[in-house]
Parts: structure tokens; C-alpha cells; sequence
């Protein structure tokens, strides 16, 4: 019954879209990220929308990517600067290919990063598939809620940056009005599905490395 509740839970989280926590809910989720063996999926810090991906995506042109902004970018060091502050472990970091998940990675981490075909923009570069994201890419879904579902080295988490179109492939429409730099957060121990736990905006480290 208790795990039923909290399957419910969990699910009207995602459905709501709530991203705000209390602060002692807060503190505790931080502590508990001390402690590892969570999955933080975040979705890439804020792009130059001047700029087009050219699809088919050749990842060695940085011309033919969208790429992060200068507020993007502090955004992410930010958010790594906090995360490091807070003590929270980081082991591996998963990211999509293309360079705007890349940097994201880098900068949240400090630490390289491991890109994944599974990971890469599921939306090819469609604007359509990214202003209407309909969670329908069953591949690109797999691929992300395999990694979620794996278990972190003891004591450590893992995060993974992606984006707007493949998280709804992988936890459903109800997610594609995720923003830049939000992260979804999951508690996998490797025996089950992984357990949702939350969702944060990119302020959330901030403000907890702050208080």
C-alpha cells in the first residue's frame, strides 16, 4: 500500500510539474545527494536561439549547432560551483553529443564526460518536434530510462544532461515542459525502476549552496 502511495505521489509530482520544495524538504533532499545513489537528469543550460542545428547533426561543426549562451554558461558554472559547495558526489556524467550538452556537462561537473548516441537531441533538430514534444521517440525514451534505472557507484550519483525532446520520450508529454536547466531526480539502487523523487529548477542548487 505504501508503495503504491508513493507511485501515485511521484506521478502527480511529474503531472503538476512542482518543482518547489520546502526548505526542510530541501535540506533533506541535499543530504540525501551527499549520501549517493541518485540520477540527475538535467536538461542542457540556456542556448543562442540565433543559432540552428543543421540535421543530419555532424558534431565536429560547432557552426551547426545550437550552442549554449553566455547566460548559459554562467548558469552552469553556477550550478557546479553549488553542487561542489554542497559536497554532493558526482561519478559518471552522461551527456548527448551534441556540444550544447557537452559544455553543460563539463560545467556542472568539472570532470569529463561521457557522450551518448541514445542521448543526442531526439528531435533532430526539428523545431516543431521542440516547441511540441510528444514523448513518441520509443528509442531515444529507452535509451535515457536505461541509464536512470542503472545503479551509481556506492556513495556517488550520476548525472546526465539531454534534452527537452528526449525526456519526454523517456518519462512522457506530461515532462516536455521541462526548462533549461531543470533536472529531474531519481533514486536507483540497480534491483528495480528507478523511484522519481523530484524535479528542481536551475536555482535550486543555488539557492541551497547559499542558505
Amino acid at each position: 500500500m505504501m508503495k503504491t502511495l508513493q507511485i501515485i505521489c511521484a506521478v502527480l509530482l511529474l503531472l503538476l510539474g512542482c518543482s518547489q520544495v520546502s526548505a526542510e524538504d530541501s535540506r533533506e533532499l541535499v543530504s540525501a545527494l551527499k549520501q549517493g545513489g541518485y540520477v540527475v537528469v538535467f536538461r542542457h543550460v540556456a542556448t543562442d536561439d540565433s543559432q540552428k542545428d543543421i540535421y543530419p547533426f555532424d558534431f565536429d561543426d560547432m557552426k551547426a549547432q545550437r550552442q549554449l549562451s553566455e547566460k548559459g554558461r554562467d548558469m552552469a558554472r553556477q550550478i557546479g560551483a553549488a553542487v561542489k559547495k554542497l559536497g554532493i558526489p558526482v561519478d559518471h556524467i552522461y551527456t548527448s553529443r551534441l556540444n550544447r550538452a557537452i559544455e553543460t556537462g563539463k560545467l556542472l561537473s568539472g570532470k569529463d564526460v561521457r557522450p551518448v548516441d541514445g542521448l543526442t537531441d531526439s528531435g533532430a533538430g526539428s523545431a516543431s518536434a521542440m516547441a511540441n514534444p510528444a514523448g513518441g521517440n520509443a528509442k531515444a525514451g529507452l535509451a535515457l530510462r536505461e541509464l536512470v534505472n542503472a545503479a551509481p557507484k556506492a556513495g556517488t550519483n550520476i548525472f546526465i544532461v539531454t534534452h527537452k525532446t528526449n525526456i519526454a520520450d523517456a518519462f512522457g508529454k506530461e515532462a516536455s515542459d521541462v526548462q533549461e536547466g531543470e533536472a529531474f531526480i531519481y533514486r536507483s539502487d540497480g534491483s528495480a525502476s528507478s523511484a522519481f523523487v523530484t524535479r528542481v529548477k536551475a536555482a535550486f542548487w543555488i539557492d541551497q549552496a547559499a542558505s
